[in-house]
């Protein structure tokens, strides 16, 4: 599969307001092929928005990526001016949020945000871009046009905004699509409903995805590919199905025992305690010598407070960052 985005070695950081410093990503590297889904999941603050923001450098003020490349298609994001990132924002890589009712603009329709969004990279005319808009919105309603065009945001239900997102995602078709939760405030249908769009679009257009989430539930059959991140590292990646239900890395194992498994229609009792992962996530103020996950692994071993591991290939493109296995 031909690789359209290349991560070498990503590190970001944050400065903090008493002169320190937060290590939010350190040493992320991973691909992604054309029309592949790549999933991206682990806990809050292990770094995953932080990655979602530094793929189209889109950092807050106290953010910066200290060092890797991001390669989208042969050219390093990381190194674009200002001009250059303007044109590949949008046509060649675009960014789904979480949150619709903040990422749109509350006073301008429907029809003229997504119109916006081809003026910055299409010379078109104003009634071609509402031609175009139409088009893009029928892609992914199924009817109603018309009406969404002309709505303003709060006319809309969560889900049609987040459908509305995807549209000014998709609007320029860019190679690779980045989407950082944007089923976490959906009820469960309507997540279902847009995990179906995203595929549909993936083999309608071609377009990649990385899709960015805390919840495992939702990605058998959907994503192809699962990357594990823990403390701003990658510790595990492989066919997502791989993952699921042979997980190599102690963090993906205990991560998925996190999930209520009912089965047969069993409700949970009240009360019922539900598995957790003990201890805490490390604090990324100051980066420590080993592995991130040491402290809670219940398989730790005394060299994995001084050696941190290196990425370990194993069967069926399934790598694992873990010291259990021979690099």
């Amino acid at each position: 599969m031909r690789r359209i985005l290349e991560v070498r070695d990503l590190r970001v950081a944050y400065a903090r307001r008493d002169g320190g410093v937060w290590h939010a990503l350190n040493g992320a590297s991973f691909g992604v092929g054309a029309g592949e889904i790549l999933a991206v999941l682990g806990e809050s603050g292990s770094g995953k928005s932080t990655l979602a923001a530094a793929l189209l450098r889109l950092l807050p003020q106290n953010g910066r990526i200290t060092s890797g490349e991001i390669l989208l298609e042969g050219a390093d994001i990381v190194r674009m001016d200002a001009l250059e990132l303007r044109r590949v924002r949008g046509s060649g890589v675009s960014i789904i949020f979480q949150e619709p009712s903040l990422a749109l603009h509350p006073t301008i329709r429907i029809g003229e945000q997504i119109g916006e969004v081809l003026r910055a990279h299409q010379a078109l005319s104003k009634r071609r871009r509402g031609e175009r808009a139409r088009e893009i919105l029928a892609k992914v309603f199924a009817g109603d046009i018309e009406r969404i065009f002309s709505s303003y945001p709060h006319e809309l239900s969560r889900g049609q905004q987040q459908r509305v997102l995807i549209a000014q995602a998709i609007a320029c078709e860019p190679a690779l699509v980045v989407a950082d939760e944007p089923t976490a405030s959906l009820d469960p249908i309507t997540q279902r409903e847009i995990l179906a769009l995203f595929k549909q679009l993936r083999d309608e257009l071609g377009i990649a995805f990385i899709f960015i989430t805390h919840n495992p539930a939702l990605l058998a059959g959907f994503a192809d590919r699962l990357l594990v991140l823990y403390a701003g590292k990658v510790a595990e990646v492989g066919p997502t199905e791989a993952v699921l239900s042979s997980p190599r890395h102690p963090y993906t194992q205990a991560l998925l025992k996190c999930v209520p498994q009912i089965e047969g229609g069993e409700v949970l009792a009240p009360k019922t305690l539900l598995p957790v992962i003990a201890g805490a996530a490390p604090s990324m103020a100051v980066l420590s010598q080993g592995c991130g996950f040491e402290p809670r692994c219940e398989e730790r071993m005394e060299l994995c407070q001084i050696r941190e591991p290196a990425a370990a290939m194993l069967d069926n493109r399934h790598e694992v960052s873990c010291l259990k296995y021979p690099a």
